[in-house]
């Protein structure tokens, strides 16, 4: 990305200020607007929540927000009275930078779950970003790197639309690879937008975009104590999103977060596949979601697909235990195009040529399809390998 590319008046940093082991790590990192900007958020429905999403709760919807810190490595989940604390000494720091209040400075925390946050480094840390904040595409990409755990690469989705008023831009980072389910997943996420837009517009679009996006992904179905994904709006560019164009932008803010989101399953743990899951002919768009969720978690299919095994009949009776009436007649599933499974009846294939087909591909798509209705869900998991189970064994140890 260039800068001329960035949505307008937002400013990024992304620093090491010594939480994780290696001290020249990324792990701090600073989005600021240079005005109030409205914000919305979804957040865990875990019951256990982190105290920086107990902050972020208790202020939004907003209208006045200017700036957001999240630090990695420590996810300042489970400290009680003291997490609370920290997580509110994490947002005065900012705002004393930007000369805000604390109650404007949203606040984000990934990591190792259970450990008091290191306060006086990180608020060191937040000195030290404060004065590196920069519209640029390298201190974005450095602010999406500081927010990571175990992930491999930063990730981080762009679109520009052209509304009444004129172009404004849709940008997104995220950070995820493990514990990741839906409703939500052990993931953040900031979309950051340069249109003019209240918190009674931004908040049924980021539910939206929500729902078919990162409500829509599991690496193993595990939801976390931190997940939270924000919305802001500027208003820089001075162009509103009106009533008659809010499906435009519902649009581009739910295409920044399915390429988000898609990023965090290619990026999984372990994962030696990608899978894009489509079920299709659902009563709704609820059931079908149930019906994906379940395939999608199934440890049999996951490892089913880590060892390039068609085996259609775990996919279909994870289908059947989901929860969701519908007739054994009506099911076909197809695995990268084959029919393996009509109308309630196998079909013959080739189970070598499939199997070669599953190897030498990282991607696998699973196709299933009922009579129910019009109903549609797309859903992306990863298969189950020896790289996670050994990853997540040594996680705290």
């Amino acid at each position: 990305m260039t800068e001329e590319s960035l949505p307008l008046g937002y400013q990024f940093a992304g620093v090491a200020c010594g939480i994780k082991d290696d001290p020249t790590t990324k792990d701090l990192a600073l989005i600021v607007s240079d005005r109030d900007s409205a914000a919305v958020g979804v957040f865990t429905t875990n019951r256990v929540k982190a105290a920086p999403v107990l902050w972020c709760q208790d202020r939004l919807p907003a209208t006045d927000v200017r700036g957001i810190v999240v630090n990695s490595g420590n996810a300042n989940a489970c400290t009680g009275e003291r997490g609370r604390r920290d997580a509110q000494r994490m947002a005065q720091r900012l705002a004393t930078a930007l000369g805000a209040n604390d109650s404007q400075v949203l606040v984000g925390s990934t990591g190792v779950i259970g450990h008091p946050l290191p306060i006086e480094i990180i608020e060191s840390g937040i000195d030290s970003a404060a004065k590196r904040l920069e519209r640029s595409s390298a201190s974005l990409e450095l602010a999406a790197r500081a927010i990571m755990t175990t992930d491999t690469r930063p990730k981080l989705s762009r679109r520009t639309l052209t509304l009444a008023g004129g172009a404004v831009t849709v940008l997104g980072i995220a950070k995820g690879a493990a514990m990741i389910g839906p409703n939500m997943a052990t993931m953040l996420s900031y979309i950051m937008t340069d249109a003019v837009a209240g918190p009674d517009l931004l908040e049924p679009v980021l539910r939206q975009a929500v729902d078919r996006s990162f409500h829509c992904i599991s690496v193993e179905g595990h939801t976390s104590t931190n997940d939270t994904v924000l919305l802001l709006a500027n208003g820089a560019t001075g162009v509103a999103v009106d009533n008659e164009e809010q499906g435009l932008f519902e649009a581009a803010v739910t295409e920044v977060a399915c390429e988000l989101s898609r990023a965090i399953i290619d990026d999984a743990e372990g994962a030696s596949h990608v899978i894009t899951l489509d079920v299709r002919g659902c009563r709704t768009e609820a059931e079908a979601r149930t019906i994906a969720k379940e395939i999608a978690d199934s440890a049999l299919v996951k490892t089913a697909v880590f060892g390039n095994d068609p085996n259609w009949g775990r996919i279909v009776s994870a289908a059947g235990y989901a929860g969701v009436a519908f007739e054994e007649t009506e099911v076909s599933l197809r695995v990268n195009g084959t029919l393996l499974y009509d109308h309630g009846v196998p079909t013959p294939f080739d189970a070598d040529a499939e199997s070669k087909r599953m190897k030498d591909s990282r991607e696998t798509h699973l196709e299933l399809d009922l009579e129910s209705g019009d109903a549609r869900c797309r859903f992306w998991t990863s298969d189950l390998t020896h790289d996670y189970v050994h990853l997540n064994a040594d996680y705290t140890t």
